[in-house]
């Protein structure tokens, strides 16, 4: 059954508990193994704990913005389906008794399917659907899933509705009430696993959300939730745990491992922190990590208390991978003790989907495909982001232009309706493409691939100046005369694509000849150079607007409107109202690279 959030409250506020479940009692029990150790014998039990993470609504092996299975140069296959076939072998293999089965988070949010069950026919609607990638979860049977902070893009009550849909927990110690600052959602899951001729084992879990959700989703959590830090929570619930009874404890962080963090200095908590967990809190036997979408199949961290060896595993993001921790115990001096875990990673591309999952959701599925395919308007001419990384591209500018048409219709009769209005977007993906013709859903959607919503700031000509300068850092420093690989020539320090932006309404050159800092050239704005007292309105996105990529001044500036609706559905809106997309109506070239004035394309 669903978890109910009242008697989760209850119970909590009683006892600090978790959720505890005990081994289903239909599965057969698990047998001790004897070895024979002088004249002891030794028993021995071996569970398997498997995980995903940053689903991101992949049920199938499906593209819907190309309207085509999914592909890719590495070969990689995704989807939940593929999941639960991986799943049954091993449960087959080992046992079902024996296993459980975990995710670390980022569940509704990702693919139009996620976004139609959010916003075009939502879950929360009275006598609404139950969202594909619950019903999903619940068929393949997840254990426990810890929350993402993609979670919460579509707001608590969305959230609130997947929750009483899934037949699991879930999980976030560190996603606490903002008034009497107690967990909001289960802490933990603890199961007991029967073992023939031994005492139980019990197997507790304990889920850890990441703290960027009070930057990221701050108008829908700020005074209600609040997202302490990783190592903090563990160092407060795992020796609750541990006294409770567990024998394995296996944490569940929706936080990379690599101990940075996007967001600078905004939140004094760790982005990334799951390494920093496995080694300052002492009692932890495995983390999966997610949210960082890397695959890491084993990594060992040392804990500096215990001296105990941690083992991490981050399996590939939406569904290409999972992860496999393979747990060893020995039962000695009356307790069970873990003797070894081994992490691997299990690829997707090697299975085939899982018929009953295909068959479950293929209704869901076919509505989602004829909703992105709807013929919305004609282009004039293909539109790409191929070169948009290192080239001002017009299907950049299409975003700027919608959110700055948006942003001035919104603030007309306002004091700020006479404020110029700059816009900043992002490549987001470097194989978008609207064709020449006819322009549907899907196109657009390709084009603009997160839920990200539009914030309207107030900035000085000087705080532009130093955005600009800061965004600039996206490219490697290029001597003049060196060679130029456009492959090499972006992402400096590490920069995802995401974290580099357009700004339209001015012009200005970027010099990657030059130190990070003084690279902006030529700045103006209506053909004079710009102002530093000059005010903007700034129409910026809602990642970038609290803080996302740690972009200076724009978080800590004046906001002078904001809305709900999609910036995705905005574009689509606009090009429908329109009829034609004719770059002439959008595109110019405000920015290009330079090395000393010399343009490099």
């Amino acid at each position: 059954m669903p978890l109910n959030r009242r008697k989760f409250l209850k119970k909590s506020a009683v006892t600090g508990a978790g959720v505890a479940l005990a081994g289903a009692a239909s599965a057969p029990a698990a047998q001790a193994v004897e070895a024979r150790k002088g004249h002891r014998p030794v028993k021995r039990y071996a569970l398997t704990v498997m995980g995903t993470t940053d689903l991101h609504g992949h049920v199938f092996n499906w593209d819907y913005f190309k309207d085509a299975e999914y592909t890719d140069a590495a070969g990689n296959a995704q989807g939940l389906a593929r999941i639960s076939t991986l799943v049954n072998a091993i449960r087959k293999e080992k046992g079902r008794a024996n296993t459980l089965l975990l995710d670390a988070g980022d569940t509704i949010q990702g693919t139009p399917l996620t976004y139609y069950y959010a916003k075009v026919d939502p879950i929360t609607a009275k006598g609404g659907p139950v969202h594909p990638m619950a019903q999903a979860m619940n068929a393949i049977g997840y254990d426990a899933v810890a929350l993402g902070n993609h979670e919460f893009n579509y707001g608590i009550e969305t959230l609130r509705k997947f929750e009483s849909q899934c037949d699991f927990p879930l999980l976030g110690a560190n996603a606490l009430d903002a008034k009497t600052l107690k967990p909001a959602f289960p802490p933990y899951f603890m199961k007991t696993f029967r073992v023939q001729g031994a005492p139980p084992v019990k197997v507790a879990v304990l889920g850890l959300t990441n703290p960027g959700i009070a930057i990221w989703d701050k108008a829908y959590v700020q005074g209600k939730l609040t997202f302490p830090g990783l190592e903090e929570q563990a160092a407060k619930w795992v020796p609750k745990l541990r006294s409770m009874g567990a024998d394995v404890v296996v944490v569940s962080a929706h936080s990379g491992a690599s101990g940075t963090s996007s967001y600078g200095d905004q939140v004094p908590y760790v982005e990334n922190s799951a390494a920093l967990v496995a080694q300052q809190v002492p009692g932890i036997d495995a983390i999966l990590v997610g949210h960082a979408h890397l695959e890491i199949p084993e990594l060992k961290v040392t804990n500096a208390a215990s001296g105990k060896t941690v083992v991490l595993s981050e399996p590939l993001a939406f569904a290409e991978r999972m992860s496999v921790f393979d747990f060893q115990l020995v039962f000695e001096r009356g307790c069970w003790r873990v003797e070894s875990v081994a992490a691997s990673v299990r690829n997707t591309n090697a299975v085939a989907d899982d018929p009953r999952i295909t068959r479950l959701l293929k209704d869901e599925h076919d509505v989602v495909v004829a909703y992105v395919n709807q013929v919305v308007g004609t282009a004039t001419e293909t539109l790409t982001t191929v070169e948009a990384r290192y080239k001002d591209a017009p299907i950049i500018d299409l975003i700027t232009k919608v959110q700055e048409d948006v942003v001035r219709a919104a603030l007309v009769g306002t004091e700020y309706a006479s404020l110029p209005v700059l816009a900043q977007a992002s490549p987001f993906s470097r194989a978008s493409e609207i064709p020449a013709g006819d322009v549907t859903i899907r196109d657009l959607s390709s084009l603009y691939v997160y839920d990200n919503t539009l914030v309207a700031k107030v900035l000085t000509g000087a705080q532009v100046r130093a955005y600009l300068e800061y965004s600039a850092n996206y490219f490697v420093r290029t001597a003049v005369g060196a060679v130029i690989d456009t492959e090499k020539l972006t992402n400096a320090n590490n920069r995802p694509d995401y974290n580099y932006d357009y700004v339209s309404g001015l012009a200005y050159d970027i010099d990657i000849a030059q130190a990070e800092g003084s690279r902006i050239k030529n700045l103006t704005y209506g053909g004079a150079p710009l102002d530093d007292a000059q005010r903007f309105v700034f129409a910026v996105n809602n990642y970038r607007a609290n803080g996302g990529g740690a972009f200076p001044f724009v978080a800590s500036a004046p906001e002078v409107w904001s809305e709900s609706t999609e910036i995705r559905t905005r574009i689509a809106e606009w090009v429908t109202a329109k009829g034609s997309l004719d770059p002439a109506e959008f595109a110019s070239v405000d920015w290009k690279l330079t090395r000393e004035g010399t343009p490099v394309f």
